[in-house]
């Protein structure tokens, strides 16, 4: 692990400090971690340099809408290998919260994402996107029955 030593003035120390206690952190390396991190991120993500991703899509929706559920099963079916799971909650008799969790190549999650957010009826449309490096493929076990697979690693 590298070291390094940073310089604040006392009041950006203090609101750093209390940021800090805000959310949750139990010291000032830890949340230097994190704002790194989710800055990189952006930045990847701003220069098309993520090639690959993990997703979660959550939206809201009027189910009552006419044939929205059908076109949104629809898409999901047609993007199948896009869609990993999707759940899906009641919040009042009319409207449903569902996120769908994703993966694949970070354009066509996005379109994807973007195509569901544009169906008529969905309201506030949220993707969260996570870059992610793919692992050589292999497989558990020596039996033919155990499919080959690639690991997914968080880009850091």
């Amino acid at each position: 692990m590298e070291r390094f030593t940073i310089s604040l003035d006392d009041k950006l120390a203090h609101e750093f400090d209390h940021w800090i206690a805000d959310h949750g952190y139990a010291n000032r390396s830890e949340a230097v971690r994190d704002l790194f991190r989710s800055e990189l991120e952006r930045t990847r993500q701003d220069n098309a340099q993520s090639l690959n991703c993990v997703a979660c899509l959550s939206y809201v929706f009027n189910h009552h809408q006419r044939d929205l559920s059908e076109r949104i099963t629809s898409l999901q079916h047609e993007h199948h290998d896009l869609t990993i799971s999707t759940m899906h909650a009641h919040l009042d008799h009319e409207h449903c919260l569902e996120t769908v969790i994703l993966r694949g190549p970070t354009a066509q999650v996005r379109l994807f994402a973007d195509t569901v957010c544009a169906e008529r009826g969905i309201h506030h449309g949220k993707l969260n996107l996570i870059s992610v490096d793919l692992h050589q493929t292999h497989k558990h076990g020596r039996s033919k029955e155990h499919a080959s697979h690639v690991h997914l690693k968080p880009a850091s």
